[in-house]
């Protein structure tokens, strides 16, 4: 949204798992006409728990504080999603918020603050910074925590330099730049250290089994593109499995070596509704989006599909590359717009073509009048299930967020 971008990135293996994808924006700039202040969110439900990501760009300079609240306000009421459990970003299991949060210190002198700064005793920051003292304040901001910030303030500083602002507004250092998490109903706890965020910025946790685990807050001082400096966060968020199994499951050799092996078959959960829209892709490992994809085919549906408990999809010569590596294929759904079966990554060693073969580059995009091919039987003995990914898949892995945001702010 013009000022405010947000990228969610997925290890392939979850993909399946992440269902109900939607994104909304909301411009706050000049009366919510100019999208360069606002929020971008993104939401979805993983392994059946709600997740909402927010990132904000709210009003900056100190005496905004109020402003930056009610902007704030304003976006969670007009964000509403189209989803059973949680319209609103607050109703989500888990929401991280994050971005150019603009709240500023309090009071102090610029002296102290930068006093306190070259010590390395940000403690005494902690209570005059605004966002600090307004969630001890505000209802809105019930529930949400934030690690220690135990970094140097990342705004202002002079471009392309490691020093605080010299111009002549010498506006004071601040931790504009933040990263908030909140849980539903979170289990009452003890109460937090004074200023600097909850007990070690570590852990909360639901009812339910819900677990978030901070493992570093920090900024990256080494970067003088702007003048902030990025913050960086990893958590770790654990929970119980509500869907444990893709609603289709994709079953294809463990190596394609010809044209005849390039046959993948697929199986659907009872309550899957199937679309003539869906389609099996190739990708290479690796790959970014769902249209990153070096052929595929439309996994279409008959009368007699309905009767039958495996289906099958047949890639020609085009669909494929021409080279080796390593790929996988995904099923993409119409109707939930995402992809909902993977398999595990597999080898494609093909023959080179022969001086006669087609010079087309089947790696580019295929044209969108593929339909489905004819189908070609393999020999039983080398069908090999690939990525049947489920809970026993992941029984022993946590899913891990990485939230890595860079703001960039240009005031004109």
């Amino acid at each position: 949204m013009q000022g405010v971008l947000l990228l969610v990135f997925a290890k392939y293996y979850h993909l399946p798992f992440l269902r109900g994808v939607q994104t909304q924006t909301t411009r706050t700039g000049l009366g919510g006409y100019w999208g360069n202040k606002g929020g971008v969110s993104a939401r979805m439900s993983v392994y059946g728990h709600s997740v909402c990501f927010l990132n904000c760009h709210l009003p900056a300079h100190m005496e905004n504080s109020e402003q930056r609240m009610e902007d704030f306000e304003s976006i969670l009421q007009q964000q509403q999603f189209e989803a059973q459990a949680a319209t609103g970003v607050l109703d989500h299991d888990v929401v991280f918020w994050f971005g150019d949060l603009n709240f500023r210190i309090d009071d102090l002198e610029m002296h102290v603050v930068k006093g306190a700064i070259d010590n390395n005793k940000y403690s005494i920051l902690w209570e005059k910074d605004q966002l600090n003292k307004a969630k001890g304040n505000e209802i809105v901001l019930e529930g949400f925590l934030e690690g220690p910030l135990k970094f140097p303030p990342t705004y202002k500083f002079d471009t392309g330099t490691h020093t605080y602002d010299t111009s002549g507004k010498k506006r004071k250092p601040a931790w504009t730049d933040r990263i908030l998490w909140r849980l539903r109903a979170p289990v009452p706890a003890g109460p937090a250290p004074d200023g600097g965020g909850n007990k070690h910025g570590s852990l909360s946790c639901l009812s339910t089994g819900t677990r978030v685990t901070q493992h570093f807050y920090r900024s990256h001082m080494e970067y003088t593109v702007s003048d902030h400096k990025p913050v960086a966060s990893i958590f770790t968020l654990q929970f119980p499995y509500k869907v444990d199994m893709p609603l289709v499951t994709l079953m294809v050799e463990d190596e394609w070596n010809s044209v005849a092996d390039a046959i993948a078959r697929f199986k659907v959960a009872p309550n899957f509704a199937r679309s003539s829209w869906d389609w099996i892709a190739l990708y290479k490992v690796g790959f970014k989006h769902h249209k990153d994809y070096v052929g595929y085919v439309w996994a279409k549906q008959d009368e007699a599909d309905f009767h039958r408990q495996e289906h099958q999809v047949t890639f020609t010569e085009e669909e494929l590359p021409k080279g080796s590596g390593d790929f996988l294929l995904g099923y993409y759904s119409n109707n939930m717009s995402s992809i909902v079966g993977v398999t595990e990554p597999f080898q494609i060693q093909l023959p080179t073509s022969s001086p006669e073969a087609s010079p087309s580059d089947s790696s580019e995009f295929s044209s969108e009048d593929d339909s489905m091919k004819g189908s070609r039987s393999p020999s039983p003995s080398k069908r090999k299930r690939v990525g049947l990914l489920s809970r026993g898949h992941m029984a022993n892995s946590s899913v891990w967020f990485v939230l890595h945001m860079h703001c960039i702010v240009c005031f004109l």
